[in-house]
Order: structure tokens, then sequence, then C-alpha cells
């Protein structure tokens, strides 16, 4: 069963600003391989790169969020 919105962005609060940025690597390298695997051969779930989109987009608004409050506090 796939994890609601509210699972995921919870679990990306309790990351920690390292885990952040290895996630982040992470699911760039998988988009990455997603378009190269589009171009090779077809893809059995084309939905996987609206999915690893809206990851990398929710990590990179927590990671400015954490970044804003440092430079606040």
């Amino acid at each position: 069963m796939a994890k609601k919105n509210s699972e995921l962005v919870a679990e990306v609060h309790k990351m920690k600003d390292a885990e952040i940025g290895i996630e982040l690597k992470r699911l760039r390298e998988r988009l990455y391989e997603l378009r190269t695997q589009s171009v090779t051969e077809k893809i059995e779930d084309p939905s996987q790169f609206t999915k690893v989109r809206r990851q990398i987009a929710r990590i990179l608004t927590e990671e400015n969020a954490r970044k804003q409050k440092k430079a606040t506090a």
C-alpha cells in the first residue's frame, strides 16, 4: 500500500540534515535512471516520474525551511 502525503511529509520532517542530502541525491539519481530508461526501453510505470519529482520537491521545501529557520535564529 502506498504512503499517504501526510506520512511522506512527516517522514521528511524526521530526517536529519545529512539524511536529507543523501535522500535528495538518491532521488535525483533515480530520476536520471528513469529518464535514461525512457530513452532506451519502455518504462513499466510512467507515473514514477511524477512521484520522484514530488518527493524531490518535498525534500527541497523542507531543506529551504530549515535554512530560513537557521537564518532567523
